[in-house]
């Protein structure tokens, strides 16, 4: 799972184009046009979100804090209406059908973010998680990646999330006041209570984390300002429990035309119904495949049973633990490079992946393996990370409960190859390396073409794993298809939370802390974005399908996979639309 950072979004020791200049060669120079188009829109995001800038390297912004206030939303409103008055304009008059298709990017991207605000408004009491927040915004500057130069920065940052600094109200109460703005209107739907109940709970997480940050980059005269703002944190979180938490709604499902607008923005324009058909197909065709691979397994390993749950169960058994985790993975990686170079299945940059563990408050955040973005448009050198979770946090006083999904050895093939590479950091090396457009590279983002190309990964290496991490690799696939129709499902009220968690438990295997974490994913934490993963990787693999048929004996795979990254995040159809006008004419006229 990619995380989307802050706000919005790496560079190599080696020489890029990053986003933002032209390429050399004058093929490329409608970038430079296309990214005077993005850039307004940049501008605007970036004085009414600061830390999301800070995110993207930019050190003005690094003492900047962003206002919750319904006035600056409205006046962050005005000034993208401007912007978007400019591109729609722009259509009449730019010649050039590559950047005449980013605009028409930025305009779908902008309609598309007004339709979501004016929903909210109109319908919705927000949950804004204060701790959450701050946290973000401090962990955007306090990075091993972030110059050392620029963490001095998070005190000041810290200073006015608190209310110390001149003409700053704290954090707190400015999300309070927010918060009432929208009690205020009539008719307004609350959040779910388990969602409140659950994060709520987490909170500390973020408080200790943010504490762990500034001693982990031995940061002075931040403590008095921590101090005051974890009061005002804790006493934001008791109002939240005694006046929202009250109201909250006992259902968590969303109201359909909220949950549509969340399918829409996570990049899935297939009804929820025909969606979990295919996924139900999907799933028991999966199911056929592990048997004999099981089978295959058990037998090679004396197991008891051939049934793929109990084999997984088994291979689950041997845990890779401690200070072995790290190095294990990384030794992973290198045998898939290995495979990818040997099979020219893509082409791999120089510079290698990292990865890490998460700490609690990056675990409470995403409790997934991920991919952290690193910064996309004034990077100097920072680069993406894998992060493991461990543990799923729990509430204060009780035992978190801890994962076995991510480490064991048949399972660490698969992982890899989607948060790595072939999967999410190959995905962004790549537009950083050939300077993608800033459109293509943050504005036709969705999860759908992220997640799609993460899963088609798996699938690129699956062939070339041995017997037990095919079946690993199948188990998540698994995963992904059940996702597709137990988000829908539960959002209808044809399954109920119990049921799904039973499926992901004895069907797919999965740990209680994973099963519940998805659970929360579908119910609460964002219904909807666990649909993209089947829905992009059927995407892309019928578009693979489309353009072997099409082109017969000259497909070439690596030469594909290259494409398809250069293009940036495009959604499936104007990805099938660059293939099919762009790729495969050219393809057709090589030897």
């Amino acid at each position: 799972m990619f995380r989307f950072a802050p706000l919005v979004f790496l560079a190599s020791i080696l020489p890029v184009a990053v986003s933002g200049q032209s390429s050399p060669t004058n093929d490329r120079n409608w970038i430079g046009r296309s990214n005077t188009y993005t850039q307004q829109l940049i501008d605007v995001s970036n004085r009414h979100s600061p830390e999301g800038a800070s995110a993207e390297g930019l050190a003005a912004y690094d003492t900047k804090i962003s206002v919750l206030t319904q006035a600056d939303e409205d006046q962050e409103r005005a000034e993208t209406e401007i912007v978007l008055k400019r591109l729609t304009a722009s259509l009449a008059t730019e010649k050039d059908p590559r950047v005449l298709q980013d605009v028409r990017i930025l305009i779908h991207a902008t309609d598309y973010s007004f339709r979501r605000e004016d929903y909210d408004r109109a319908h919705t009491v927000p949950f804004l998680n204060a701790s959450e927040v701050v946290f973000s915004g401090l962990q955007a500057l306090l990075d091993d990646q972030t110059a050392p130069e620029r963490r001095g920065a998070a005190v000041v940052r810290l200073k006015k999330y608190a209310g110390l600094e001149p003409g700053y109200t704290p954090l707190p109460d400015l999300a309070r006041t927010l918060v009432l703005a929208h009690m205020a209107r009539p008719g307004v739907t609350y959040p779910s209570r388990l969602r409140m109940e659950t994060e709520l709970a987490r909170n500390g997480n973020y408080i200790d984390g943010i504490a762990d940050l500034f001693r982990k980059y031995k940061l002075t005269g931040w403590e008095p300002a921590y101090a005051r703002l974890k009061t005002e944190l804790a006493g934001y979180d008791a109002w939240q429990r005694a006046t929202v938490l009250p109201k909250a709604r006992s259902d968590f499902r969303l109201d359909p035309a909220d949950y549509a607008l969340a399918l829409e923005g996570y990049g899935v324009d297939l009804s929820p119904d025909k969606l979990a058909a295919q996924a139900h197909a999907s799933f028991s065709a999966i199911q056929a495949e592990m048997a004999p691979l099981a089978a295959a397994v058990a037998r090679e390993h004396h197991f008891a049973s051939t049934d793929y749950r109990s084999v997984l169960a088994e291979l689950k058994r041997q845990q890779i633990t401690g200070d072995a985790i790290l190095s294990f993975y990384e030794a992973r990686l290198h045998q898939i490079e290995g495979l990818i170079t040997a099979h020219e299945i893509v082409t791999l940059p120089t510079r290698p992946a990292v990865i890490r563990l998460a700490t609690a408050a990056e675990t409470a955040q995403v409790p997934a393996p991920h991919m952290q973005s690193p910064p996309f448009l004034h990077n100097t050198g920072q680069r993406g990370v894998f992060i493991l979770p461990l543990n799923l946090p729990a509430a204060e006083g009780a035992k978190a409960k801890v994962f076995d999904d991510f480490t064991y050895d048949a399972v660490a093939w698969t992982l890899t190859a989607h948060e790595a590479r072939p999967g999410h950091e190959l995905q962004f090396d790549s537009m950083v390396e050939q300077g993608v457009s800033l459109a293509r590279a943050l504005y036709a983002f969705n999860s759908t073409n992220v997640e799609g190309w993460g899963l088609y990964s798996e699938y690129l290496i699956k062939p070339y794993m041995p017997v037990e991490g095919q079946l690993a690799s199948l188990d998540l696939r698994l995963l992904r298809a059940a996702r597709a129709f137990l988000d829908p499902e539960l959002q209808s009220g044809k399954i109920t939370p119990e049921q799904a968690k039973q499926i992901l438990l004895h069907d797919v295997v999965l740990s209680d802390a994973f099963a519940s974490s998805e659970v929360e994913r579908y119910t609460t934490k964002s219904p909807g974005q666990a649909n993209s993963y089947f829905y992009g990787y059927t995407r892309l693999l019928d578009l693979r399908q489309e353009t072997e048929a099409a082109l017969g004996a000259k497909f070439n795979l690596r030469r594909f996979h290259d494409f398809i990254l250069a293009q940036g995040l495009l959604p499936p159809d104007l990805m099938r639309k660059a293939v099919f006008e762009e790729f495969i004419p050219l393809e057709r006229t090589k030897s």
